[in-house]
């Protein structure tokens, strides 16, 4: 198991979620640690389901005087944010007054990379009183271990494409572009950007049918890997049962992630996944990376 830094765990925790099934897996995990929790879904990214299972109250994006009401009302003091968001245009946004007045930060934090407009936004929140932890900071169960999950191991090529693969996030990671990247034979075949890994997948799985990919079906990695300066509280790769179909479907020989900095949504129904598919999954050791 790997250790979490501490929390400061200042009353409730306050959960704000995206879409995806990581917002409940967190917010049970530490309900069962006996820190009450205190959910936030975010219209039109969160899923309805299995939010009554803990107090919660639903937001737009830009309802941060709303936000700020409800969770200090509450007690709350720390704030993680975890799911997966869509990022959103300037005039998607639904200022309440309290987000009306930084409304000049909040242009200039949409002034560059993911990275920027999250770090960005943590400082909004942390102007305000509140302190931003990373969902493992008060989940650490949910980060990818070290070696394989599941019954099938990663071949000697498949390691080769591997180490290139995280040459390639390390080298490309200062542009904030995307986490992951396939590689099959030596051969980068596809980099994320703003589609997503999904989506990424999906491009390879057409490329192959199309016969724009000479690599057998069964070789080839997907690697995900934060980037270097990454704010770790925010945005960490993570990888879950439909990555894996959808690694899967592009013929893939498996997927390998950065232990310690990725997240794992739904473990058992992953690995289930990846043995029926016969496809590694694998957690590098920090070691192997810069």
């Amino acid at each position: 198991m790997i250790a979490a830094p501490a929390a400061t765990e200042h009353g409730p925790l306050a959960i704000i979620c995206g879409g995806g099934s990581l917002p409940l897996a967190v917010a049970d995990s530490v309900s069962e640690r006996g820190r009450p929790v205190l959910l936030f879904p975010l219209h039109g990214e969160a899923d309805p389901a299995g939010m009554d299972r803990h107090p919660h109250h639903w937001l737009y994006l830009g309802q941060g005087g709303k936000f700020q009401r409800l969770a200090r009302a509450a007690g709350c003091r720390d704030v993680v944010l975890i799911g997966s968001l869509v990022r959103p245009s300037l005039w998607q946004i639904r200022p309440d007054f309290t987000t009306l007045m930084e409304f000049p930060r909040i242009v200039a934090a949409f002034r560059g990379g993911d990275d920027h407009l999250l770090s960005s936004i943590a400082g909004l929140f942390e102007r305000h009183g509140f302190h931003l932890l990373g969902a493992h900071d008060v989940a650490p169960e949910i980060l990818m271990p070290e070696g394989s999950l599941g019954a099938v191991q990663p071949s000697a090529s498949d390691r080769a494409d591997i180490a290139l693969a995280f040459d390639y996030l390390w080298a490309a990671g200062p542009f904030d572009v995307g986490q992951a990247a396939v590689v099959a034979g030596q051969h980068v075949l596809a980099v994320e950007a703003a589609e997503g890994t999904d989506a990424m997948l999906a491009r390879v799985a057409e490329m192959r049918a199309n016969g724009r990919v000479r690599s057998p079906a069964g070789s080839g990695v997907l690697v995900k890997a934060p980037k270097p300066d990454q704010d770790r509280r925010f945005d960490l790769p993570s990888i879950g049962p439909r990555t894996v179909e959808a690694a899967a479907r592009a013929g893939l020989a498996g997927i390998a992630v950065t232990a310690g900095s990725t997240i794992v949504a739904e473990p058992e129904a992953l690995i289930a996944a990846a043995n029926r598919a016969k496809l590694f999954v694998f957690g590098a050791a920090a070691e192997n990376k810069r």
